[in-house]
């Protein structure tokens, strides 16, 4: 699959701009339309309450919410043209619940560029849930950091691999990104044997197949001994200075509520480089 359209979320949070930069590098490095998506959610005020504040109040909060978006698209615009895709990208500011609709406009994408949750981020603004996107979308996610810049993403990459369906699929949606990378390390944690498990060379089936598309490949295992497995990729992560994660996600919906796997969850809450999520 070829990244020729890619969608970046946007908003006013200081990691933003970081966020783009991304989003603009990977664009240029594959030739490929950018989407800046900003979604605005309308007041959340019930009817009787807008009906006592008055029209000149639901009039400020709309003007607020146009201040904000606008500042958005001014920064969107700043960072494509600064990295020279500026004919290449396009700028659509939605309204509803940015959650929903980035979920839905994701769908049309081939890969959905979105920021982890910051913690000092405008409380007033409801935020883009990237666990809810990934499940919605049905689109590849790649998660970007809240904290640091990251000039390179892709050059050194780790596979976290279980041979799951989940897994196999990010594989397939990062062949963009591993066909290109410099070095390609496949990381099995607790590996098991056998045929639903990892074989008796841990990695060394999904290593043949990368290799058969010229990625430059090499597969490891590592056993946790009592450390969670989501702080044992981490580490192997930092050791190897990778600057991708790829890896598959799990978890389901069940009335609304998202429930994600234990490492999923743990590598979302504590990821310190871009990670590409695949479900």
């Amino acid at each position: 699959m070829a990244l020729k359209n890619l969608m970046v979320v946007v908003d006013t949070n200081k990691p933003a701009a970081a966020r783009i930069d991304a989003a603009a590098m990977l664009a240029a490095r594959h030739d490929a339309h950018l989407t800046g998506l900003f979604v605005s959610a309308p007041p959340a005020l019930p009817s009787y309450v807008a009906g006592e504040l008055g029209d000149s109040v639901i009039a400020l909060q709309r003007r607020m919410a146009q201040e904000i978006a606008d500042q958005a698209a001014d920064l969107f615009r700043q960072r494509v043209e600064l990295a020279g895709i500026g004919s290449r990208a396009e700028w659509r500011p939605l309204r509803g619940d940015p959650t929903e609709v980035t979920g839905i406009v994701g769908r049309y994408a081939d890969l959905v560029i979105l920021g982890q949750i910051d913690p000092d981020r405008n409380r007033d603004v409801p935020p883009v849930h990237p666990e809810d996107v990934l499940f919605d979308c049905g689109r590849p996610v790649l998660m970007v950091p809240y904290a640091g810049k990251f000039p390179t993403i892709g050059e050194q990459v780790v596979v976290g691999w279980n041979a799951s369906r989940e897994a196999a699929r990010a594989v397939n949606d990062a062949l963009p990104f591993l066909e290109t990378a410099k070095k390609v390390s496949v990381l099995a944690v607790n590996p098991k044997t056998g045929m639903n498990g990892l074989g008796d060379e841990p990695g060394a089936d999904i290593s043949l197949h990368l290799a058969r598309h010229g990625v430059a490949v090499t597969a490891d295992h590592v056993n946790a001994r009592g450390m969670d497995p989501g702080d044992m990729i981490l580490n192997y992560v930092t050791d190897a200075s990778a600057d991708l994660l790829v890896m598959g996600a799990y978890g389901r919906s069940r009335l609304r509520e998202l429930v994600l796997g234990g490492v999923t969850r743990h590598i979302m809450q504590h990821m310190t480089i871009p990670v590409l999520f695949s479900h």
